[in-house]
C-alpha cells in the first residue's frame, strides 16, 4: 500500500512547490514553538544549518505523533525549515518595518547563506534528512533606496527571514545568487523526490 505523504507545515511556498511536482498530500502545521527548540542551540554554538535539521525534524516528528499507523494508514511526515545565517549568526525574521531595515543595512554588499533542511518521519522514526546551502549576494544598498524598498513592499517584508521575497520585488536587492530555487524557497525538492521514490511513496 502507497503510504500516505503528509507535509508538516502551513507555508503556502512549500505547499505549492509539492502541489507543482503534482504530489497528492495533506499539510498539518507542526505545533511546536521554534523559538523555544532554537534557543539552547543557539546558547550552545549549534551552527545555523545544524539548527534547521533539528526544527526540520522536531516538526515532522510532532506531526507524525498524530497519526500513528496503529490509527492511521503508514504515513510517510515531510518536515522542513530554513534559518539564514551570516557567519555564525542567525537571522530571524524581522519584527517590524524599522527592524526589516537594519537586516537589509547589515545584508547589503555582502553574501549570506540559506539553510534548508528537510527530514521524513514515519512513526516517530527518522527516515531520512537532507541540508542544502545556497549563497545570495546582496548588492549595496543606499538608506534611501531601503525606505523607498519597504515602503513599497510593506509588512510583506516581515514574512521571511532577510527581510526579502526573491519570488516578488526581493529580486531587485541582489546581484548574484547560488542555489537552487527550491532550496531558496525552503523545500530542496530534487532529494526530497528521489528519497519519495526510493520509498515508494511515489511513481518512480
Amino acid at each position: 500500500m502507497t503510504p500516505k505523504l503528509i507535509l508538516a507545515s502551513s507555508s503556502p511556498f512549500r505547499r505549492m512547490l509539492m502541489e507543482n511536482a503534482g504530489l497528492s498530500f495533506e499539510a498539518h502545521a507542526a505545533r511546536i514553538d521554534e523559538r523555544a527548540v532554537e534557543a539552547p542551540l543557539e546558547k550552545a554554538g549549534a551552527k545555523p544549518d545544524a539548527v534547521a535539521l533539528v526544527l526540520a525534524r522536531a516538526k515532522a516528528e510532532e506531526v507524525s505523533s498524530r497519526f500513528p499507523s496503529s490509527r492511521f494508514p503508514k504515513s510517510l511526515v515531510i518536515g522542513s525549515d530554513q534559518t539564514m545565517s551570516l557567519g555564525d549568526n542567525v537571522f530571524h525574521k524581522p519584527t517590524n518595518l524599522a527592524d526589516a531595515a537594519r537586516h537589509l543595512q547589515v545584508l547589503s554588499g555582502v553574501t549570506h547563506r540559506l539553510n534548508s533542511a528537510v527530514a521524513i518521519v514515519s512513526d516517530g522514526v527518522v527516515l531520512w534528512e537532507h541540508l542544502a546551502h545556497a549563497e545570495l549576494t546582496m548588492r549595496p544598498l543606499t538608506m534611501d533606496f531601503i525606505s523607498r524598498h519597504l515602503a513599497r513592499v510593506g509588512e510583506r517584508a516581515l514574512s521571511s527571514v532577510g527581510a526579502y521575497q526573491l519570488e516578488g520585488e526581493g529580486i531587485q536587492l541582489f546581484e548574484k545568487i547560488e542555489g537552487d530555487y527550491f532550496t531558496i524557497l525552503g523545500l530542496p525538492m530534487l532529494p526530497l523526490l528521489k528519497k519519495l521514490r526510493e520509498l515508494g511513496a511515489i511513481d518512480g
